[in-house]
């Protein structure tokens, strides 16, 4: 309260100040009052620029107008900062343009060679979804939104049944252990995903978001993901799932150590996702497996 009373009274003697400097005569052209306001004030040209402190001691005329003009002022303030809110409102809109809603998908054939190959290399998944389930991007299929989320769980669970049985084929054919393709092929694929919505997300300036989907979707699968069908088959069979890898014990205390190497990169960093991160984390990855394939192959034997 102070500091306003203060602010008000310099703000009062400024405009007493610029008042005064208004009446200066210009070329000499000044009336014989504007002159002898001038005389009379001269004397006391140091004592105006070092004017009292308090408003009691300008004379009653001079205190009441520059009151009135002090209340004008602080009007004509409260109105250019909501003018100015309002503006930089509108502003910040005008700059963030919205993004557009989502189109329906058009299943018709694309125009360009590059549009036409991705067509053809997609059609055995696209078609199928296309057919079974309603585009909620539609206005007539915003309503069966239920249906398509239920539906395209159980394609998830369709082509991930696929995708599994297609590696181990593969696996076998190329006389490639199933936990090879495990470690390799199949943990890229199901990653995917995540991938695509952690660069969605960044894009969109949630970097927390990003990171912490990857973290709790290998939490998920690690928690969710494997009890469950292990759970579901002692359920039906009656009996424990068998696994069977050598090194096993070694491949997580390695999981745990690249864990540590993981946090401690990142605080080395001073945690900031940038480039040398990134090349950081494809060369523990890469350290990951290479170590991982030795203990697969026998060529490092675990001790447990």
């Amino acid at each position: 309260g102070k500091v306003d009373e203060k602010a008000t009274q310099l703000h009062a003697i400024a405009s007493l100040k610029v008042l005064l400097d208004a009446t200066k005569p210009q070329n000499g052209a000044a009336t014989s009052s504007a002159s002898n306001h001038l005389s009379s004030t001269s004397s006391s040209k140091q004592e105006t620029t070092l004017a009292p402190c308090n408003l009691t001691d300008i004379p009653n005329g001079v205190a009441g107008s520059l009151t009135d003009s002090l209340d004008a002022r602080r009007m004509s303030s409260v109105r250019a900062r909501k003018s100015l809110t309002s503006q930089a409102v509108v502003c910040l809109q005008v700059g963030e343009p919205e993004e557009e809603p989502p189109k329906a998908m058009d299943m018709g054939w694309p125009t360009g060679a590059r549009k036409r190959l991705t067509y053809i290399v997609l059609a055995p998944i696209v078609f199928p979804l296309w057919l079974t389930l309603p585009d909620t991007r539609s206005p007539e299929g915003k309503k069966w939104f239920p249906i398509t989320f239920l539906g395209s769980i159980l394609w998830i669970a369709a082509y991930s049944y696929l995708m599994v049985w297609w590696a181990n084929m593969v696996g076998h054919t190329v006389e490639i252990p199933p936990e090879v393709m495990g470690l390799t092929f199949l943990a890229a694929g199901t990653s995917i995903p995540d991938l695509i919505t952690s660069v969605i997300v960044a894009r969109k300036g949630f970097g927390d978001m990003a990171v912490s989907s990857s973290v709790g979707s290998n939490i998920f699968d690690v928690t969710v993901g494997l009890p469950v069908p292990w759970l579901l088959f002692g359920i039906f069979y009656g009996k424990p799932v068998e696994v069977n890898s050598v090194g096993m014990v070694c491949s997580i205390t390695i999981l745990f150590m690249m864990l540590l190497f993981v946090i401690l990169s990142i605080a080395c960093f001073r945690w900031k996702m940038n480039r040398g991160l990134g090349f950081t984390m494809f060369m523990l990855y890469f350290v990951f497996v290479a170590v991982s394939l030795m203990f697969e192959y026998e060529y490092l034997r675990c001790p447990v």
